[in-house]
């Protein structure tokens, strides 16, 4: 591990000063970033500790409906906030589909938006790898590459983005705060990470020093809470991350689908929001047939980046499968196994 200098700011005006230097990083749980500045393949020359700054970790219903969550919020918290997850399930179910418990307690929120991908090359320093390294290649694109992107990628990057919950905020429109040098500003989660192009080292729109602060969920997306799902597949059930996932939300009225909100995770180096899905579906009766077109829809655009193919049949699967739960209804409690396919739509695990 590298020589850093440690700063512990006491305020977010602080902090933003102190961040504005080159080579800096911010510092909240750690439980991404340290584990890349061991291996090397993150070497930060400041880390600005902002676990103890006032404000950051509350989580608050506001009178409009939605909810403003502090970004040092912890993932387990806010999965678990009654208020919140009965307005916003499939944002509850992934929270609490993604790492381990022991990781959920201590990951905030602000840290699962700004988590590095999980490419195997990206952490290994002896690859080649230009998010890590600018300019020195691409060895995923020649190499191990059946869980990469099928969506948005370049010949520059294939990786994809690892988070459950940013998915679920992508489907839902949820706003990020942001604090910076200039102020604040005010903009959409699905436009906050970015796609690799030719810059593949700069992974979302944050300027030098500025921080994330919050997460806004706004009053219209709990107007999905009882058509919404995360589904989730991975290689194992516990503590993996995503091969493909989905959130789905519909708002149903007589016998049809008056609005949809679905995004995919596991294929893209950002959470993808199908739009072109959503549409496909306005208007059509809640049915299997429908659904299929609407992953059809969503997938038009995919093509595989190696040996990935089957990945773009999988997405299919999961986002078909993901409506018809979400057609089903929001169970009455989390389910057993959450995002998980092996869990059932009463809130039990299929093997209960």
């Amino acid at each position: 591990m590298n020589l850093f200098d440690y700063v512990r700011p006491a305020s977010v005006a602080e902090a933003v000063a102190a961040a504005t230097e080159p080579g800096a990083a911010y510092l909240a749980a750690g439980t991404n970033l340290l584990d890349l500045m061991k291996l090397g393949a993150a070497r930060p020359q400041r880390l600005v500790d902002i676990t103890r700054l006032p404000g950051l970790d509350t989580i608050e219903a506001l009178e409009d409906g939605g909810y403003r969550v502090g970004a040092m919020v912890r993932n387990a918290d806010l999965a678990r906030h009654p208020g919140f997850a009965a307005a916003f399930p499939a944002v509850a179910e992934a929270l609490l589909s993604g790492a381990s418990a022991q990781l959920r307690n201590m990951a905030t929120v602000g840290g699962n938006l700004m988590q590095q991908t999980r490419c195997a090359y990206f952490h290994d320093t002896a690859a080649a790898c230009n998010r890590r390294a600018p300019g020195t290649g691409c060895d995923a694109a020649g190499g191990e590459n059946r869980t990469h992107a099928v969506l948005g990628w370049s010949p520059s990057c294939i990786a994809t983005h690892p988070s459950d919950f940013c998915v679920a905020l992508a489907a839902l429109d949820a706003m990020v705060e942001i604090e910076g040098p200039f102020g604040r500003r005010k903009l959409a989660l699905e436009e906050f990470h970015l796609l690799p192009g030719t810059t593949p080292e700069r992974t979302t729109v944050l300027a030098p020093g500025e921080m994330v602060t919050a997460l806004l969920l706004p009053p219209a997306a709990a107007g999905f809470r009882a058509n919404a799902r995360y589904l989730k597949l991975r290689e194992r059930t516990s503590f993996a991350f995503a091969l493909v996932s989905a959130a789905a939300a519909l708002q149903l009225s007589g016998g049809r689908i008056t609005a949809a909100r679905i995004a995919m995770g596991g294929v893209a180096a950002k959470p993808w929001r199908a739009r072109a899905a959503e549409e496909v579906l306005e208007g059509e009766a809640p049915e299997r047939a429908a659904f299929e077109r609407a992953a059809e829809a969503a997938l038009s655009e995919a093509a595989p980046s190696g040996d990935n193919a089957f990945k773009i049949a999988l997405a299919k699967r999961v986002v078909t499968r993901a409506l018809s739960m979400a057609a089903a209804g929001t169970p009455a409690r989390m389910p057993a196994l959450p995002g998980s396919a092996f869990a059932t739509d009463n809130g039990s695990s299929a093997d209960e």
